[in-house]
């Protein structure tokens, strides 16, 4: 798939998201995450309709890179690890619990390995995610229009 629309938002602050799904066509949805940008993207059919700033993994729980399927979709989820800190809108990615999950995404936080996203953006996305969709995770990877949408080599 090729990169056909960019969101014309320019940067992107803690907390805030952009979302435009107006003129897209249906197709395959495919997300990707920039740790060193701190954003994610979703792209429907090559499309841009959704941006946020991110959180991301702490040092001593960090965030994995690779190509990952959605697992499993919960809207109400809690942690069992952590306290049942809520979870919200959560797309489980791996089999130890990493995730994108509504979160304060605020300057200064960190997750234990998962990404957060603003609990309004969360609930966006989980409209439109589906269990098997691919989440792309890499670290200073971004995307221009035209350039294909490769997955990451997964480690």
């Amino acid at each position: 798939m090729q990169v056909k629309r960019i969101l014309d938002i320019g940067p992107i602050k803690f907390g805030d998201y952009a979302w435009d799904t107006k003129g897209v066509p249906d197709g395959p949805l495919i997300i990707t995450v920039d740790l060193a940008a701190q954003t994610l993207s979703v792209f429907r059919d090559g499309y841009e309709i959704g941006a946020a700033a991110i959180l991301y993994g702490a040092d001593e729980k960090p965030t994995p890179l690779g190509t990952f399927p959605i697992l499993m979709k919960d809207a109400t989820h809690v942690s069992r690890t952590y306290d049942n800190a809520p979870m919200p809108y959560t797309l489980r990615l791996t089999g130890d619990g990493v995730a994108i999950h509504g979160s304060k995404v605020e300057w200064g936080y960190a997750t234990h390995g998962c990404i957060g996203v603003p609990v309004a953006f969360a609930k966006l996305l989980f409209a439109q995610a589906k269990v098997g969709d691919h989440v792309i995770i890499t670290r200073g990877k971004t995307l221009a229009t035209g350039q294909a949408i490769l997955p990451a080599p997964t480690t």
